[in-house]
């Protein structure tokens, strides 16, 4: 065995440069992710969020007032508290198709923010 081998073998695994580039690669990559996640929110696609309004229609990220733009306002606002102190509204909204039927369309807010919904 000459030198160069037995360097290579008392290399331990996580000092190997390839690892250590790899694992490096993969931890920035996650923290670009985290950094995306966290301030996507704030980038808002107004484009899509203003073509919803014109069609009548509520997307998941609109503020209360785009949906107020959209569909108007509520027949009730239901609003709690969670531990953490996260505002949470359900927005109800009646349909009336015949005096017989109604239909309940469903929103919930989070913090000024659509989060779902059920139709």
């Amino acid at each position: 065995m000459n030198n160069s081998q037995a360097a290579a073998i008392s290399v331990p695994y996580l000092r190997r440069r390839s690892v250590r580039l790899a694992l490096y690669s993969v931890l920035a990559a996650m923290l670009l992710g985290m950094l995306f996640w966290r301030f996507a929110p704030l980038v808002k696609y107004d484009a899509k969020f203003e073509q919803a309004i014109s069609h009548k229609r509520v997307v998941v990220g609109m503020s209360r007032e785009q949906v107020l733009a959209s569909w108007g306002s509520p027949y009730s606002i239901d609003v709690t508290y969670t531990d953490a102190g996260v505002r949470r509204e359900v927005w109800v909204f009646e349909d009336w198709i015949s005096s017989a039927t109604v239909k309940h369309r469903y929103l919930y807010f989070e913090e000024n923010n659509l989060v779902g919904g059920w139709y």
